[in-house]
């Protein structure tokens, strides 16, 4: 199925964002500083904008509570504050206060002192802010300011939280591969959430990079009218320091906190700080792919039933299913877990492939979705998304997983950039629901969402197998396919299309894989009767 959406009409925030952005790149020229070097300081820049207006709307009502109340005023409580979830700033940690000095006193100093004490009055931001602003001019720093101050102070709590992730995704892009370190596409992470549905629980990312996952679900929360500070505990795992900062300050300007582990020599391969076998509700991540050369030795006691490689280790120098297992393994009885994985793990060989069968014959693998390439800003290599349901072995959906394939399903960013819109986020998310037997949900996509699947599915919408877009096969069906987990394998073409490059070297690939296996058969049919045949004429 062919849905290309047309690319995004500017808007306000939109455009915003986007002059925002050029001011940052034209900080970054001036500065002559690489982008992990100046990205960190603007993006705390942003937060303190952010951190003010959440500041002084709650300073407006504790002074309207003081003046009718005996107890006198309680604005310069930080208690009263963080009781809200905000965060209490003194008046030299405020941005009004860094905006008004004089390009000629010393502004590198004044914002380091800010974030000092921002960090001393809350304890959740501890070691977190960035203190290098004394590698700019005051003049750049002065100008930075100024551009900054244009995000109104009235923006919705969201529109900051936006205007953050783009900055996150803009520094992706320039910082190339590393940049895929600690940024997925927002596009990716909402349709990982709206199919796992975090309502409320525990959650886990154990490579969280800057927290992308722990915003969508706590938006999943939002926009269904809950509370995301009460309904989610947030644990994650960064191995990097710096990012592992940039994932909190991520939390605080969502309004958010959780229990972040990073720096040091914390590996989620080797390390469990969370004691996470069992213990979660959801798992979202998007770990590294195909990553070599981890110390097995080191894995050996955490193997087994109950513990964090269930199934065994892979015999190959590929870490893919290390990863798999860690998400499966971290989930509770009825967990569910969503998580980006190469594509090369669908279709594994070998000891893979042994481990992927295990795994699908514990009847958790739910849903496996298709996603063409260019959705990444420093990969362009399509990718498939993976969603695991441990409580799904009690339902009429035990003996069946479902396939979707949604490469050609997308909205054309630029030339090189592809993502979703939230109509088709919405319409593959309730693929799933529908498939699930649930409700179809219109919180993301609205009524172009529901025309969609009016139109694909019929005007009452029902689940059914539709040919180049998604099929419920079976257990018999998968082990037919050598265990792949390919949604290429099973959904087939739209009748009129043709078979793309990708389909047709998808079914070479299987038509070789079989032509491998029945060749190595018949090479060992032809060894046992070249010895029968020895053994009978010996014995004449």
């Amino acid at each position: 199925m062919q849905w290309i959406a047309p690319s995004e009409k500017n808007t306000d925030i939109a455009t915003l964002e986007k002059r925002l952005w050029d001011s940052a790149d034209q900080f970054r020229a001036n500065s002559g500083l690489k982008p992990q070097e100046y990205s960190g300081p603007i993006l705390g820049l942003i937060f303190l904008r952010f951190a003010e207006v959440h500041f002084a709307r709650q300073r407006a009502i504790l002074e309207a509570a003081g003046a009718g109340s005996r107890r006198g005023s309680r604005v310069d409580e930080p208690a009263a504050y963080h009781a809200e979830g905000i965060l209490y700033l003194v008046p030299e940690a405020r941005f009004e206060y860094l905006l008004t000095r004089q390009e000629s006193s010393d502004i590198g100093a004044a914002i380091n002192n800010a974030m000092r004490f921002i960090e001393r009055d809350n304890e959740t931001l501890k070691g977190v802010l960035p203190r290098t602003y004394n590698l700019f001019t005051s003049a750049l720093l002065k100008d930075l300011l100024n551009k900054i101050s244009e995000i109104p102070a009235n923006v919705e709590f969201d529109a900051f939280g936006r205007i953050y992730e783009y900055f996150l995704g803009e520094f992706a892009r320039t910082e190339g591969q590393k940049g895929g370190e600690f940024y997925t596409p927002s596009s990716i992470v909402k349709l990982l959430t709206e199919i796992i549905e975090p309502f409320h629980g525990r959650i886990l990312d154990p490579a969280c990079g800057s927290g992308g996952m722990f915003v969508q679900s706590s938006r999943f929360v939002a926009e269904r009218r809950g509370n995301p500070a009460a309904e989610l505990a947030i644990c994650g795992v960064e191995k990097t320091d710096e990012t592992g900062r940039l994932c909190r300050l991520n939390l605080a300007v969502h309004g958010l906190e959780g229990d972040i582990r990073h720096g040091g020599n914390v590996n989620s391969y080797y390390d469990d700080p969370h004691t996470a076998a069992g213990r979660f509700d959801f798992v979202l991540a998007n770990p590294p792919f195909n990553v070599n050369a981890v110390d097995k030795e080191r894995l050996k006691d955490m193997v087994g039933p109950g513990r964090r490689f269930p199934f065994g280790l892979p015999r190959t120098d590929n870490a893919n299913y290390l990863w798999i297992q860690l998400f499966y393994s971290a989930l509770n009885r009825t967990g569910r877990a969503g998580f980006v994985m190469a594509n090369s793990a669908s279709d594994a060989r070998a000891s893979e492939q042994e481990l992927r069968q295990e795994l699908i014959e514990s009847r958790v693998v739910d849903v496996m979705i298709a996603v063409g390439p260019n959705m990444f800003y420093t990969v362009t290599l399509p990718c498939t998304l993976w969603f695991l349901d441990r409580g799904k072995s009690d339902t009429p959906r035990a003996e069946t997983t479902l396939f979707i394939d949604a490469r050609n399903i997308y909205r054309q960013i630029d030339r090189a950039h592809r993502d979703w819109t939230p109509a088709q986020i919405g319409f593959i998310a309730n693929i799933a629901r529908l498939y699930r037997g649930e409700a179809p949900d219109m919180t993301v996509g609205g009524e172009e969402t529901a025309s969609k699947l009016r139109e694909v599915f019929g005007n009452s919408p029902a689940y059914a197998d539709i040919p180049g877009l998604c099929k419920a096969a079976t257990l018999d069906d998968i082990k037919a396919q050598g265990w792949s987990l390919n949604p290429g394998r099973y959904v087939g073409v739209t009748p009129g299309e043709s078979v793309s490059d990708e389909d047709f070297r998808t079914q070479l690939e299987s038509l070789n894989d079989e032509f491998e296996t029945l060749t190595a058969q018949a090479h060992e049919l032809e060894a046992a009767i070249a010895k029968n045949v020895t053994e009978i004429l010996e014995w004449k």
